[in-house]
């Protein structure tokens, strides 16, 4: 409680406050601490009484914490899932989540209030909720109602995921200062637009093409066949680029932790010829081939693709086999290493893989089942996919990577796949040394590799300092990185626009415009697809 005190106070510090004289810098000091002190303890509060009003009871409460362990004893990816759990884990793999419909932004002054509608959502709907409202209370039903006056977004956003089904009251208050209570119960979105492919053309010197992949999810219906997957997404987003007349694509899979493997096998073709993407070994020790049987590709123009430290499991099958193949210059940072494949099976010891998706369950476990590997036979586990141009990570500051959990699965490497025949090597050290400059004279990467350097030396230090000074000298060291890695300098090498087709729904949908708006402005900012668009801009096309 007194870290997160002093964090706050630390971080709302004003800029002139080391030019204050002693008495000065003292009475705001008081003055500050004070309801930062309530803030903490009204957060711990919430977090006792969340457990106290557990709909289940504290018995199913406790019980569940010791399934979530013993299942994280086995590996890092082994976990018990309650319904809810399950049906988020779920929604996220299939694109289709529960939602009420508002994006929510953190308050100065503490709280969240609503920064978006979504249109036909059941907070749209609901006819008394806009833009700016804050949010006061959150009552489930059945449950003590909750004070989020003071809550922080990420205590909020798990308030929110407590249940899928259940209505809850909110409070809201108003621009004029009123308050109005809502109930509203989640809907599953079938067209989040945070989470469905994106796509610009950057244009200048060279025209590219850029798509962005959030996650895998896959068709989860089989009706559809498989048509609104992520890797059919992607292929007609690229089929849209193509008739602006691209010199090159950028598939950007940062962030992206994973999802189908399925999906990323077929997404990989997209881009070669028929033939082996990853090989999967099982628990007998059993090699499996995952191919990509359609014959022909959708793109085989230059092919850039993006990663960073938080790259994993599915994105990292992409990247390490068109590497593989030769089919496409990796840019950006070392991948998180995940390479094992899991399954949902139901809490029921009759259930079989083959009769796992007519069983029904009140708790479930995700239990990993494979290990992947590489076409040529080595694999991302441990040691995730080597970009063939690196550049610094801010990643690297805060996240640990597999390799740093002691449970995680040791890697290994099998016989290459005899089927599997590369495309002619592209010229990456050469493309990495005429790029090179600029990554050593960026202002914003310098930043990072100082922000980074700083980080591992507070991680080595055993105690952490309580002291308010030393917090506020910690703070005005790293001012200056701050500084450049807030930097939003737009580049000057292209513009970013749509395709036409999504200008014509920009037309009709201006919400939708508004997120575009804002996505291709972060596009034209970003440092890392600066670098990736001089990339395509020196490759050659055959």
């Amino acid at each position: 409680m007194k870290l997160e005190v002093l964090d706050d106070l630390v971080d709302g510090l004003p800029g002139n406050f080391k030019s204050l004289n002693p008495a000065k810098q003292k009475a705001y000091v008081d003055s500050a601490e004070a309801p930062l002190r309530k803030k903490a303890a009204a957060s711990l509060k919430r977090k006792i009484e969340d457990i106290l009003q557990n709909p289940h009871g504290i018995t199913q409460y406790t019980g569940q914490i010791y399934c979530e362990t013993i299942a994280s004893g086995f590996d890092p990816h082994t976990e018990f899932f309650p319904p809810e759990e399950k049906e988020n884990f779920e929604g996220i793999l299939g694109k289709q989540r529960f939602e009420f419909g508002f994006k929510i932004k953190g308050d100065k002054s503490g709280g969240v209030f609503i920064d978006n509608l979504e249109p036909g959502s059941p907070a749209f709907r609901s006819g008394k909720l806009n833009k700016g409202d804050k949010f006061m209370s959150v009552q489930w039903e059945g449950k003590e109602s909750v004070d989020v006056s003071e809550i922080s977004v990420d205590e909020f956003g798990r308030l929110l995921n407590e249940s899928n089904h259940t209505i809850a009251l909110f409070t809201v208050k108003k621009a004029d200062g009123s308050l109005v209570k809502i109930s509203l119960q989640k809907e599953q979105a079938g067209n989040d637009d945070d989470d469905k492919v994106k796509s610009f053309i950057l244009k200048g010197a060279n025209t590219i093409g850029y798509i962005y992949l959030p996650v895998f999810y896959e068709d989860w219906d089989t009706n559809n066949q498989g048509l609104n997957g992520c890797a059919n997404d992607v292929g007609r987003e690229i089929l849209k680029l193509k008739k602006e007349n691209i010199d090159g694509l950028i598939l950007d899979l940062r962030n992206n932790g994973g999802g189908s493997a399925e999906e990323a096998t077929e997404l990989a073709g997209i881009f070669i010829d028929a033939g082996p993407v990853q090989q999967e070994k099982d628990r007998d020790g059993k090699v499996y081939t995952l191919k990509d049987m359609n014959r022909g590709t959708i793109y085989d123009g230059p092919l850039v693709i993006l990663v960073n430290g938080y790259s994993a499991s599915a994105s990292e099958i992409v990247a390490g086999a068109l590497q593989d193949y030769n089919r496409a210059v990796i840019v950006g940072a070392n991948t998180y290493g995940k390479a094992t494949a899991q399954i949902v099976f139901p809490m029921d010891t009759t259930v079989t893989p083959e009769t796992i998706a007519d069983r029904q369950s009140e708790n479930y476990l995700k239990i990993t089942i494979s290990k992947l590997y590489r076409v040529n036979g080595t694999t991302a586990q441990f040691t995730g996919v080597h970009p063939d141009i690196v550049l610094p990570d801010l990643l690297d500051a805060y996240i640990s990577k597999e390799a740093d959990d002691p449970g995680a699965l040791r890697p290994s490497t099998i016989a290459p796949n005899k089927y599997y025949t590369p495309y002619a090597p592209l010229p990456v050290k050469t493309l990495a040394q005429s790029v090179q400059p600029e990554i050593d004279t960026s202002r914003y990467f310098n930043a990072v590799k100082n922000f980074v350097a700083q980080s591992k030396n507070q991680k080595e230090l055993k105690d952490i300092p309580l002291d308010l000074n030393d917090a506020i000298a910690a703070g005005q060291a790293s001012a200056v990185n701050d500084e450049a890695l807030s930097l939003t300098i737009a580049t000057k090498k292209f513009t970013v626009q749509s395709n036409q087709y999504e200008i014509a729904r920009m037309q009709a949908d201006s919400y939708l415009k508004e997120l575009n708006d804002e996505f291709s402005q972060q596009v034209l900012t970003d440092q890392y697809i600066s670098i990736a668009y001089d990339v395509l801009g020196k490759i050659k096309t055959p």
